[in-house]
């Protein structure tokens, strides 16, 4: 069965960096699109930043473009989210997903496979 962990969240002040980290495990995960999507207390979920199988297509929604990076260690199973320039409208619980073949959406109902988050607060 696949699982899907997420760590690295805390708190931050605004200004600073975090990296998330993702590992996953009961799948063949180089066959898989990644992503990160955030759900902000009171929100709906939102699509972060993804990362298609063969990694020829990344996509950043508006708000974190030029401050998120998202990469993947094929090697260790694992997805990463590197946070720069953190906004306290960044505070949310992050979710890394995964998606068999996935060519890198931004559509939740895309991806099989989600961890439980990790909550990320940035303070002003």
């Amino acid at each position: 069965q696949a699982h899907l962990v997420e760590s690295g969240g805390g708190l931050v002040q605004a200004g600073g960096s975090l990296r998330l980290s993702c590992a996953a495990s009961g799948l063949t995960f180089d066959s898989y699109g990644v992503a990160w999507f955030r759900q902000a207390p009171g929100e709906e979920r939102e699509f972060g930043a993804c990362l298609s199988w063969r990694q020829d297509n990344a996509g950043y929604t508006d708000s974190v473009k030029g401050r998120f990076t998202i990469s993947r260690d094929n090697a260790k199973n694992t997805v990463s989210l590197q946070m720069n320039r953190l906004k306290p409208e960044d505070t949310a619980v992050y979710y890394c997903a995964a998606d068999e073949y996935g060519g890198g959406s931004w559509f939740g109902g895309a991806y099989e496979y989600w961890g439980q988050g990790t909550q990320v607060t940035v303070s002003s």
